[in-house]
């Protein structure tokens, strides 16, 4: 489904990634993990089009380098950022209206289906955004990505900050996606939930990836573990 190949990717004469290659097939979670300053978000990034790169990326075969970001969204790659970019004026029913990438489109997902996953922002619905807790608010961006009705969703540490009951939340979440047929990119730090959902693991060093395999593997591999995630 999304196949990257020999990407580099650049912040101005700062050279980040250095021929990252890896896949993600149909209905399936792939964790993207490593140190902070390891490359994952910079991979992301350059996955949807927001920085200087080359390279080959690949979604259901078509080349995507080169395209602006919305375009590259609209082929149904789905982005969730670390930052969250809630609109905190608009109420929780506007960011998810925001979220439909076309007016009046049925997807797999209807806002019902965003309230029964997270009945916290049912009862929020009519609230400002700004006002939500951290955890609401990344409920809410989770919510407004699927509301695009990706076939695959980039979601970049959906866990950071939250607490222990909203990341088992987060973990159901992602687990119904693969069960509604949707590819997951997860990037994250803790390994407790990449290793419980995911189908893959990739690890990230220095721009590289320095492993994948299953998650069983990663959790045999001492030195992977020792040198390059903070466990």
């Amino acid at each position: 489904m999304l196949r990257v190949d020999n990407l580099h990717a650049f912040y101005g004469k700062s050279h980040v990634l250095h021929g990252v290659s890896f896949q993600v097939q149909p209905g399936e979670i792939v964790a993207l993990l490593g140190r902070n300053g390891s490359g994952r978000s910079t991979t992301a990034k350059a996955i949807m089009g927001m920085v200087d790169c080359h390279g080959q990326v690949d979604w259901k075969g078509q080349p995507v380098m080169g395209r602006k970001p919305f375009e590259i969204a609209h082929l149904g790659l789905g982005y969730v950022p670390e930052n969250r970019d809630i609109f905190p004026k608009l109420t929780v029913h506007q960011n998810l209206m925001l979220g439909q990438k076309k007016a009046n489109a049925v997807g797999r997902w209807s806002f019902e289906d965003m309230y029964q996953l997270f009945p916290r922002l049912k009862e929020r619905q009519h609230t400002e955004a700004g006002v939500l807790s951290g955890g609401e608010q990344q409920m809410l961006t989770l919510c407004r990505t699927l509301m695009g009705d990706p076939d695959l969703i980039i979601i970049d540490e959906p866990t950071e900050g939250l607490a222990p009951k909203i990341v088992e939340l987060v973990a159901q979440y992602l687990q119904e996606l693969k069960n509604r047929g949707i590819s997951v990119l997860l990037i994250e730090q803790k390994l407790t939930i990449a290793m419980t959902i995911s189908d893959r693991a990739l690890v990230m060093g220095h721009g590289r990836i320095v492993f994948e395999g299953t998650p069983e593997a990663l959790k045999a591999d001492a030195y992977t573990r020792r040198e390059w995630l903070e466990v």
